[in-house]
C-alpha cells in the first residue's frame, strides 16, 4: 500500500461518516477487512508513522487550544483524529499547527478531536481477519519526548501568542 492509498482510504471512510469520529473508525474497520493482512499492516505502518511524526510540543499546544486543555491521552487521541482528517489538514499542521485556524471548517470539542478508536482500526481489522493480534510493525518507536521546546499550555496568553489564528477562532 502506497501513501496515496492510504491517505484515500482514510479520505473516503471520513466522507462516508460525515466526519464523526467514531462512525469514521468503524466504516474504517470495514473498509480494512476487505484487504489481506499484509495490507491491513502495511495501513497499520503509514498511521503509526504519522502518529509518530504530530508527536511534536506545537502541535499539543494548538490541541490544547482545540480542546480547552490536552494531558496525554487527550494528545494521542488528537493525533489519531487529525490523521483521520486527512493528507490536507495533517500536512498542514505539521507545517504550521495555527493554520488549523483555516483548514478545520468548524470544531466541535464534544466531539471532534478524539480519534482514539481510529488508532486501534488496523489492529481490530487485523484481528478479524487473522484470529491473531497484529504483530510489531517494524518501524521506529515514538520519541521518548516530544519534538520540539516544551511550554505552559495553562498560560492563556502564552497560546493566544503561540496561536493568534486558533485562538482568535477557537480559543478561551
Amino acid at each position: 500500500m502506497d501513501e496515496t492509498e492510504f491517505w484515500e482510504i482514510i479520505d473516503n471512510t471520513r466522507a462516508a461518516a460525515d466526519g464523526d469520529p467514531e462512525d469514521h473508525a468503524d466504516l474504517l474497520v470495514e473498509r480494512l477487512l476487505q484487504l489481506d493482512p499484509d495490507s491491513v499492516l502495511d495501513f497499520a505502518r503509514h498511521f503509526e508513522a504519522r502518529y509518530n511524526r504530530a508527536y511534536r510540543w506545537d502541535l499539543w499546544g494548538a490541541a490544547a487550544v482545540l480542546l480547552g486543555g490536552a494531558g496525554d491521552d487527550a494528545f494521542d487521541y488528537f493525533r489519531c483524529w487529525l490523521i483521520g482528517q486527512g493528507r490536507e489538514v495533517f500536512e498542514g499542521a505539521l507545517h504550521d499547527p495555527d493554520s488549523l485556524a483555516g483548514l478545520l471548517d468548524e470544531f466541535d470539542e464534544e466531539v471532534d478531536g478524539d480519534g482514539e478508536e481510529l488508532g486501534f482500526a488496523a489492529d481490530e481489522a487485523y484481528e478479524q481477519l487473522t484470529g491473531a493480534v497484529a504483530p510489531a510493525l517494524g518501524i521506529s518507536a515514538q520519541a521518548p519526548e516530544p519534538e520540539g521546546t516544551a511550554f505552559d499550555f495553562e498560560d492563556e496568553s502564552a497560546l493566544a501568542d503561540r496561536y493568534p489564528q486558533l485562538w482568535e477562532r477557537f480559543g478561551g
